[in-house]
């Protein structure tokens, strides 16, 4: 394993929220230190502006590998992650470790929504994502507009709107999409 080989990579140009899953496969012995310079990255990059937060999680055994989970609050602050001297110095201090990466992900917008916990595959081609969303956001439109907006004519319409966009978007993010994304699952990652 080099630095060289795990230090390129793209990240997307937009100015959303940005979710990089890295795979690692650590070989059998090495799982103590692999461990220390995993916590110790992910705490340095928690260090930097725009990181939203992380996650660790540990092989379920065998050759399954272990998984590095970092959130950012727009490309530029995972770029400025991924290009710090913070960053270089960990890979550069990892030889001996017995550990390469496998595959490495970058969620961004909708993407997050139709990633499968745990996944490193590819999300489905955005037009079946606008459809996937589409069918989430209609009952939720449908039902909102018979029994929530009646009870908000009477608030200014700033204040309704920020209740209806909160409304929407908890209903979106922990029900609608969970359920979406399962019922479509074949279709949308067949």
């Amino acid at each position: 394993m080099t630095a060289a080989s795990l230090e390129h990579t793209t990240v997307p140009a937009d100015t959303g929220e940005v979710t990089l899953l890295i795979a690692r496969r650590v070989d059998p012995g090495h799982e103590a230190a692999f461990e220390r310079w995993a916590k110790g990255i992910l705490d340095t990059a928690a260090t930097f502006p725009g990181h939203l937060g992380y996650g660790f999680f540990r092989s379920s055994g065998g050759d399954a590998p272990w998984f590095l989970v970092h959130r950012f609050r727009d490309a530029g602050a995972c770029r400025t992650w991924q290009e710090s001297p913070e960053r270089a110095a960990w890979f550069a201090d990892c030889d001996g470790h017995h550990h390469t990466e496998v595959a490495r992900r970058e969620l961004t917008g909708m993407e997050t929504w139709f990633a499968e916990p745990g996944s490193v595959r590819p999300a489905p081609p955005r037009w079946k994502m606008a459809i996937g969303a589409t069918l989430a956001v209609y009952p939720i439109s449908v039902l909102g507009a018979l029994f929530l907006l009646p009870h908000l004519a009477a608030l200014p319409l700033l204040l309704s709107s920020a209740v209806t966009a909160c409304v929407f978007n908890v209903l979106m993010t922990y029900v609608a999409m969970p359920a979406v994304s399962r019922l479509l699952r074949g279709w949308l990652t067949p």
